[in-house]
């Protein structure tokens, strides 16, 4: 099982991102979802193509973590062998390339998946992506029952993962704002769905669905070379940032490579470790409930029995955060276990409790550390400014 903890009680000991699992989805007699159908391309190709790019930007630009894929062919591999694949090379990051499908062909954008259940769609995603199992030779028995088309059987699917959803969030998160910033990728959001493949992995876990094949746009971008290798580079990108947080936390200085400036990539070539250009079919990168771009907002207004400092927000602050759920809680909640100065920020429908604020990394690694011996083994360090939440790289460069 991984120790992935987010920061060891011996700093000395490295705790970060050492090994990234990455699963190309669906492959073999699994062809996933077809497209428009325009060409013999369909999803288990193209998830294939950008596994495999994102593969080679870490190895060249991150040469200290090791790359496990679940496939690097077109076999058919059990959802269950890949999260095994996952736990044996003890993982501390799982990442599941997918693309989406509709019935609209209108529909398009970018989301990332982490373990849990929505209402708002019916779980559409899990019910596609689940279905996978049907494919597979004897799913009666190695499944033990389990059957993606009945709600019921996602019942106590989480349970593994519940202790890595505050950081599956967090770096589901990371590679949103990657897709929607960097390669102007209409973002949907990060959702919640009872995936199976996910709820095995003793790790942080992310089912990204990389576009929708349904629409004729999206579907030429993603079977371009070089809309695989944006792709590719805005995942690797996020992949960077989310180990810049947790090298931080173990070393007090911030590697050169990451606190150099980006420089401009070349153009034919997209680099990973720049700003990439704007590609020539931009999508809107609004949210599709409303939109506009989503907001993160505190929860002030709507639960006034969760105390929120106001004036006091205005700043840049490091802070921990320990939990990520569904729900609002009140600052009394058993749940915090007795910590009196907790916060929250709503992001997308999730609300991200903190604690232990503070102008001070190492106090906030301190704190960090505490909450972790109190049982709340996801907690990591970020950063708030003016009562929004940040990356703590992006707080350290800000800080005085």
């Amino acid at each position: 099982m991984s120790s992935f903890l987010g920061l060891a009680q011996n700093e000395s000991q490295y705790t970060g991102i050492r090994t990234v699992v990455l699963d190309a989805g669906h492959g073999g007699r699994d062809p996933g979802n077809l497209g428009t159908r325009r060409y013999n391309t369909v999803e288990r190709d193209i998830t294939l193509a950008v596994t495999l790019k994102l593969g080679e930007y870490l190895r060249e630009y991150l040469p200290e973590v090791n790359v496990v894929y679940t496939r690097t062919s077109n076999k058919s591999v059990t959802l269950e062998r890949r999260a095994e694949l996952a736990n044996e090379a003890q993982g501390d990051l799982f990442i599941s390339i997918h693309c989406d499908s509709y019935t609209q062909s209108s529909v398009h954008g970018c989301t990332s998946i982490v373990l849990g259940k929505n209402h708002g769609d019916e779980n559409r995603i899990a019910l596609k992506e689940n279905a996978a199992i049907l494919l597979e030779d004897n799913y009666e028995q190695r499944y033990e029952g389990f059957d993606p088309n009945n709600p019921m059987s996602f019942i106590g699917l989480n349970l593994m993962q519940q202790t890595y959803l505050n950081e599956s969030v967090h770096f589901a998160d990371l590679v949103q704002k990657q897709f929607s910033i960097r390669v102007k990728r209409k973002d949907r959001g990060v959702k919640q769905q009872p995936l199976y493949v996910t709820s095995r992995t003793a790790m942080p876990a992310v089912l990204i669905e990389l576009g929708f094949l349904t629409n004729p746009e999206e579907e030429d971008f993603l079977r371009s070379e070089r809309g695989q290798s944006y792709m590719a580079s805005a995942i690797f990108r996020a992949i960077r940032d989310f180990k810049a947080e947790k090298d931080l936390l173990v070393a007090d200085a911030i590697s050169k490579q990451h606190r150099e400036d980006d420089k401009s990539p070349d153009a034919t070539k997209p680099n990973p470790q720049n700003d990439i250009k704007e590609p020539s079919l931009e999508l809107e990168k609004t949210s599709p409930e409303t939109g506009k771009p989503a907001e993160p907002k505190t929860m002030k207004e709507n639960n006034p029995d969760l105390v929120l400092e106001t004036k006091a927000e205005e700043g840049i602050y490091f802070a921990v955060q320990i939990l990520t759920l569904s729900s609002q809680k009140k600052p009394n909640d058993p749940i915090f276990k007795g910590r009196k100065d907790v916060g929250v920020v709503e992001e997308s429908g999730l609300y991200k409790y903190y604690t232990g604020k503070s102008k001070s990394l190492n106090s906030a690694k301190a704190t960090a550390r505490e909450m972790q011996k109190l049982g709340f083994k996801g907690a990591f360090v970020i950063g708030l400014e003016n009562g929004r939440r940040i990356s703590a790289v992006d707080a350290r460069k800000k800080l005085p």
